[in-house]
């Protein structure tokens, strides 16, 4: 991350006019939390960030807005940083699905904190009760966004040709036969075509999309009720194929080019969404990294954009672009990649950081929204470049400056900022089913 050894800490006038602007909020679990943001209602899509993948208070926030959004505004899709076949057996359970089988034991995917606890737990029961009294049609969706699903799309468009056209299933099995042996560790194969070990595998997953397009008339038709929603998940597992495929080669060329892809991916799988669903409104669920504007950060500016970048291009003032920050607590998350969940101390934010900036204003929990950009005053204190923390699945305290923090400008980046002063770290469900819940629960996530 980038760190400009220029920034200087906020000044009192400035602190005092981010408190001046910020709204007070209640507790996360409180029942009328999300009500302060009706505000938001008129869009046709809100992300909401999280400043790390392993705080309570930023789940059970978003879980309260979505929440809000849906019964009152008409919010009828919800697409998360997660991947499509994983998420899809949530999607599952709360729209009264067919349970749908699952390749391998997901239980193991790392980080499985982000999508196996409590608050999502909690939120996943209360959509299925929502959709309960809805029409089919009506019921509020939940989908992945995410790239790494190589083996399990693969195994998902299999599954669909067997079903509905096992000519071009036996065909696609041949097809993908190229990447199976490297479906367990796919960045074994990104390595092998980069080294000149292995010819690529894009022109026959290219091939085996282009096939599935061309059959969509006949195979739609042959979908059990005829509504697509089979196909369309096979055809988005199809695209899932070729974008990892070209996502884990792109890892050993360069950072910027791999996070692109995948952002670019991520976008692309929200307007599939929006143009599947009639009057789709959509609630995004993702780190700040990806929902807010890369192009004010310094992400931006060595040359990475983001999916929140590109839907402020397409949607303009239709999207809501909403961060999320803390100053201090504890965090669910690894010392390194793929190491056990911890329950982590988050250091108290520097300074000199946006962090330090909210912080300074002594309120506990708030709101500040600047989308109408009318208050001069607000918006230039917003305007200056600051130090922003992110922590991902992995926290890395002993080196925080270097691994956590990077530039940004908060006044482009978002269209409004949610603070916690102090949060805790999410609890995560354990192998066993959740007590209580229904055996149709995706537990195995």
């Amino acid at each position: 991350m980038t760190v400009h050894s220029a920034l200087t800490s906020p000044s009192r006038e400035g602190i005092a006019t981010l408190r001046a602007n910020m709204e007070v909020l209640p507790g996360a679990d409180a029942p009328g939390f999300g009500d302060a943001f009706d505000r938001f209602g008129d869009a046709r899509i809100v992300l909401l960030g999280e400043a790390t993948h392993g705080t309570h208070e930023f789940y059970a926030a978003r879980a309260q807005i979505t929440r809000r959004l849906i019964e009152r505004h008409g919010f009828n899709i919800v697409a998360v940083e997660g991947d499509w076949p994983d998420i899809a057996r949530f999607d599952d359970y709360v729209r009264h699905g067919a349970p749908r089988p699952q390749s391998g034991d997901t239980r193991v995917r790392f980080p499985t904190w982000m999508w196996r606890n409590e608050d999502v737990r909690i939120f996943a029961d209360w959509l299925r009760r929502h959709n309960a009294a809805l029409p089919e049609a009506d019921r509020t969706a939940m989908h992945g966004l995410d790239i790494y699903s190589l083996g399990e799309s693969i195994d998902a468009v299999i599954d669909y040709l067997d079903a509905h056209a096992p000519a071009a299933a036996a065909e696609a099995r041949r097809r993908y036969g190229c990447l199976t042996p490297w479906q367990g560790e796919p960045q074994h194969y990104g390595r092998a075509v980069t080294q000149g070990v292995l010819a690529p595998c894009e022109t026959a997953v290219v091939t085996q999309l282009g096939d599935l397009l061309q059959r969509r008339m006949a195979l739609v038709g042959d979908t059990v009720g005829g509504d697509g929603e089979a196909y369309f998940d096979a055809e988005q597992n199809a695209r899932i194929v070729r974008a990892a495929e070209l996502y884990y080669r792109a890892m050993y060329r360069g950072a910027a080019e791999s996070w692109n892809l995948r952002d670019r991916h991520m976008f692309d799988t929200l307007q599939a969404l929006m143009a599947h669903r009639k009057e789709a409104r959509a609630v995004i669920w993702a780190h700040n990294s990806h929902v807010g504007n890369a192009a004010a950060t310094a992400m931006g500016w060595r040359g990475e954009f983001n999916i929140g970048e590109l839907v402020r291009k397409t949607y303009g003032d239709r999207c809501v672009l909403v961060g999320f920050g803390t100053d201090r607590g504890t965090v669910a998350a690894a010392p390194d990649w793929g190491a056990a969940m911890q329950v982590m101390q988050v250091r108290p934010a520097r300074d000199d950081s946006w962090e330090g900036a909210f912080r300074g204003t002594g309120v506990a929990r708030g709101l500040v929204d600047w989308r109408m950009r009318s208050n001069r005053d607000l918006l230039s204190v917003l305007s200056q470049p600051r130090l922003e923390r992110a922590i991902g699945v992995v926290y890395r305290p002993q080196s925080e400056l270097a691994s956590h923090y990077f530039e940004a400008v908060l006044a482009d980046q978002f269209d409004a900022y949610v603070w916690f002063e102090e949060t805790c770290a999410v609890t995560p469900i354990g192998a066993e089913r959740p007590q209580g819940a229904p055996e149709t629960w995706p537990f195995g996530l």
